[in-house]
């Protein structure tokens, strides 16, 4: 079933993407839950000339996202953590906790939810993938420091 989302659904699209998606999913979860519509021709030619009118201000987000992408790309956060023996972490790094330090220590406001932070147990370097905006994204170097 071809469908047209009214907003970023994981690991499906984002907004205004129009997608295929089995008919069971689209009439079961997507559109009840308002993240949907069906793409009938009368949807198609309305969310066409939305997007037509919605360009400029499409293209001027994207400028923003890749200024902060520049911007971050190969920036550095410090986490000053607990750590046990052995240089094991007390529970783990989270994106909040490297979202709150980009903030503080280079005054970047990044949401929490566009940052990808693999599993950190130790003391170390790592790196963090941040979503910028749909395809812009950009990485962080995370350093992790025993306190």
């Amino acid at each position: 079933m071809e469908i047209i989302l009214k907003q970023d659904v994981a690991n499906l699209g984002y907004k205004d993407d129009i997608v295929n998606v089995k008919n069971g999913y689209a009439n079961n979860y997507l559109i009840p839950q308002g993240m949907a519509i069906i793409a009938t021709p009368v949807n198609k030619k309305i969310h066409a000339e939305t997007l037509r009118q919605r360009a400029h201000k499409e293209e001027a987000l994207r400028k923003n996202a890749e200024t902060l992408q520049a911007a971050i790309n190969g920036k550095s956060v410090k986490l000053i953590v607990k750590v046990g023996e052995n240089g094991q972490l007390f529970g783990g790094i989270s994106n909040i906790m490297v979202a709150e330090a980009l903030k503080e220590q280079h005054n970047y406001d990044v949401d929490r939810k566009n940052i990808v932070v693999d599993t950190i147990k130790t003391v170390g370097e790592y790196t963090a993938k941040v979503n910028v905006y749909r395809d812009v994204k950009a990485e962080l170097k995370l350093e992790v420091v025993a306190e």
